[in-house]
């Protein structure tokens, strides 16, 4: 029964968005009730077998093994295909269930007046169950084929409204995901060969045995591009700031929530099944990851777009989690903290984004806009949204009494545990800092959106004046996430504690640990201090210098940040993407000529050509003769019936000009057959080469 589920979960949404996609073209009503009944039974679903988890799980004295059931459909590309589920599997498929129903419930309102709206709807189908697919995924290459399936059908989110900006973002997307996707496949074939087996419950131990351990490091770190490229970290981070303001609301909240997650999980595959408790695969994780968070973070204080605050912002929590993945390979088998703290922060960033990206497209299907001066004032009079909004900026922001505090402490907490000098400490400083420009971003949006005033009185009247600006549906879905957010968060040790408990095996944690006393002064005191640093950001640095007067004498929110340091169009594209090009010219050139080039060679060399008795000045032998035929006719035609129209071609020249163009087609066409036959030899060689080697 619980295999016949799994299999709902993961193929269901690709039946069902061709089905949604063939019932849209005839009835757009029915379209949008058949994408709800299905996101709707994902959910419902997903919630049994959790239950059925945690029931397991509650009987044991321990939470190493809670494994509910699986799936193996062999023989399926290649490999076959194999899923499980677990704890975590099962918290995650949950949260992604979760987030499709309530994006897909908002999307009926936010795309009224929008153009291929059964477009989106089949890939917003086809991408749940590529996302379903990854997570439940019992092996490597299970992970890795629906990991590029979600890579392409996503890809269309970010193109959907097909303007110059997204058109853009959409193809920096899908060159970083294919790139990543590329290199990671090299990994799994290294890893494969090495090891033996891409399952991953068998991973762990095929690593521990392995002898030659530099190809596991370097079959890890292609790995790690890959799954760095989709969870945004730095230096594969150049879609995501670029792609959530392009997106639909909907399908950026997803992106940010659960696609990034994506990454994330395969980090924690590799750090928990190849390199547990490894300290140099830990600091590099750490290091990636503090950079990741500062950066993010640094951009979203200034940005002046809401989307793209809201972007960078998840460029910065990704960053938070992947600190608390290197600190489970640095704290070795005392990692309980860094583990429930990257699990819960993971939780915390899906829902946070959840409920700020469907807030940010209400904002944004009533006002056409996303600059904080064009929506500035827009909720002043609406106190449902400023208070949806509120529970994710103070969730984020990592107030106490809110989900985001908890995962942030137990994250900071695992830092102070290591201890390690002052290089740590350094750690732990960006790391407070960072939570307090967090602080000083989201500040800014609350304030600019929810409490200040449009500098046009007469934009500011009509934003007062509006009630009714979103239905009912969208009304659920808002208010919902906000709900199950706020609960979440006040709960830390009914509800928090035991979710880390239940997922905490998938990072090979078999004990829960110490209980935290999150609210003593100890723990407190990090929230008091990133709160401090956000206050004064936001008062000093974005009041005083992020801001500037108009003629009226009122201020403006201006963006400082230079337009030319852009990672993309600074290095990417002009040196990188040039290199690549000119390198794959100049081999493809090469290969192109290699057998023109043997061939002139024998000619003068061996097979020597020999000599005509004499050349014709055009043409061959052939031409020249029916040309002089049919000149001989013309001669006369011209001297009898063409008497008065006399035909001056030329039979000779025109037939030698003729039998030129087609001897020019044909070499085109052999040369292309030749060229295509040649890249096949090619690849045929190095394929024969690879299995008589390896």
């Amino acid at each position: 029964m619980y295999a016949f589920i799994i299999g709902i979960l993961v193929f269901l949404p690709f039946l069902a968005g061709i089905g949604c996609f063939a019932v849209g073209r005839k009835n757009e009503t029915g379209r949008d009730y058949l994408a709800d009944g299905v996101v709707i039974l994902e959910f419902l679903l997903t919630v049994l077998l959790f239950v059925r988890c945690a029931g397991i799980a509650a009987q044991q004295t321990d939470v190493w093994d809670c494994a509910v059931a699986g799936l193996s459909l062999p023989e399926v590309c290649g490999f076959g295909l194999s899923f499980e589920v677990d704890g975590f599997r099962l918290i995650y498929g949950s949260v992604a269930a979760f987030m499709w129903m309530m994006c897909t419930i908002l999307s009926k309102e936010y795309f009224t007046h929008h153009e291929n709206r059964n477009r989106f709807y089949l890939f917003l189908l086809l991408t749940l169950g590529a996302t379903m697919g990854v997570f439940l995924s019992a092996d490597l290459m299970t992970t890795f084929v629906f990991f590029e399936i979600m890579s392409f059908t996503s890809y269309v989110w970010v193109a959907q409204e097909e303007n110059a900006p997204s058109l853009r973002a959409a193809e920096t997307y899908l060159a970083v995901a294919v790139i990543g996707g590329l290199v990671m496949l090299m990994g799994i074939f290294l890893l494969y060969h090495q090891l033996g087996t891409l399952e991953i419950d068998s991973l762990y131990e095929a690593a521990k045995n392995c002898e030659e351990k530099g190809i596991l490091d370097a079959a890890g770190a292609c790995m790690l591009v890959g799954f760095g490229a989709k969870a945004g970290a730095f230096p594969l981070h150049i879609w995501l700031p670029k792609a959530h303001p392009v997106a639909p609301a909907p399908a950026s909240a997803l992106l940010s929530g659960i696609l990034t997650k994506t990454g994330v999980y395969g980090m924690l595959l590799l750090s928990a099944n190849l390199f547990l408790h490894d300290t140099s695969w830990g600091s590099l994780l750490l290091t990636l990851g503090v950079v990741t968070m500062f950066g993010g973070a640094l951009l979203a204080v200034f940005s002046v777009d809401l989307k793209r605050t809201l972007a960078c912002s998840s460029m910065s929590q990704i960053g938070f989690i992947m600190v608390g993945i290197g600190m489970q390979g640095l704290l070795g088998e005392e990692n309980a903290l860094a583990v429930h703290g990257t699990l819960l922060h993971m939780i915390n960033h899906s829902m946070i984004k959840l409920v700020l990206f469907l807030a940010a497209g209400v904002i944004y299907m009533n006002t056409h806009a996303l600059d904080l001066n064009k929506i500035r004032g827009y909720g002043r009079k609406k106190p449902l949204l400023k208070g949806i909004f509120l529970v994710g900026a103070l969730a984020i922001a990592g107030i106490p009494m809110f989900g985001g505090y908890i995962s942030k402490t137990l994250l900071h907490e695992s830092i102070v545990e290591y201890g390690g000098g002052w290089l740590m400490k350094t750690v732990e400083y960006i790391f407070l800092f960072s939570g307090g420009l967090t602080v000083a971003y989201m500040t800014k949006l609350f304030t600019a959106i929810f409490v200040e005033q449009n500098e046009s009185a007469e934009v500011q009247r009509q934003y007062d004046r509006q009630k009714n600006y979103m239905n009912r549906q969208s009304t659920f879905a808002l208010a919902g996430s906000a709900l199950v957010l706020l609960i979440w968060g006040l709960f830390p040790h009914s509800i928090m504690d035991k979710a880390a408990a239940l997922g905490q095996s998938l990072m090979r944690l078999p004990e829960f640990g110490e209980r935290v006393s999150y609210f003593s002064l100890k723990n407190l005191s990090g929230a008091v201090i990133s709160i401090a640093i956000g206050a004064i950001v936001y008062i000093f640095v974005i009041r005083k210098f992020l801001m500037e007067k108009t003629e009226k004498g009122q201020t403006r929110y201006v963006n400082c940040w230079p337009s030319w340091w852009d990672v993309e169009n600074l290095i990417y594209r002009p040196v990188l993407l040039r290199l690549l090009t000119f390198v794959c010219r100049l081999v493809f050139r090469i290969l192109d000529s290699l057998v023109d080039t043997v061939v002139v060679v024998l000619r003068k060399s061996i097979y020597r050509d020999s000599p005509l008795p004499y050349e014709l000045p055009e043409g061959n032998a052939v031409t020249v003769f029916l040309g002089r035929v049919l000149n001989w006719i013309r001669d006369l035609g011209n001297a009898t019936w063409n008497r008065k129209h006399p035909v001056e071609r030329d039979y000779v020249h025109y037939l030698a000009m003729r039998n030129a163009e087609r001897k020019q087609s044909n070499i085109v066409i052999e040369r292309s057959m030749s060229f295509a036959l040649l890249l096949l030899c090619v690849g045929f060689t190095l394929t024969l080469f690879y299995l008589i080697l390896w």
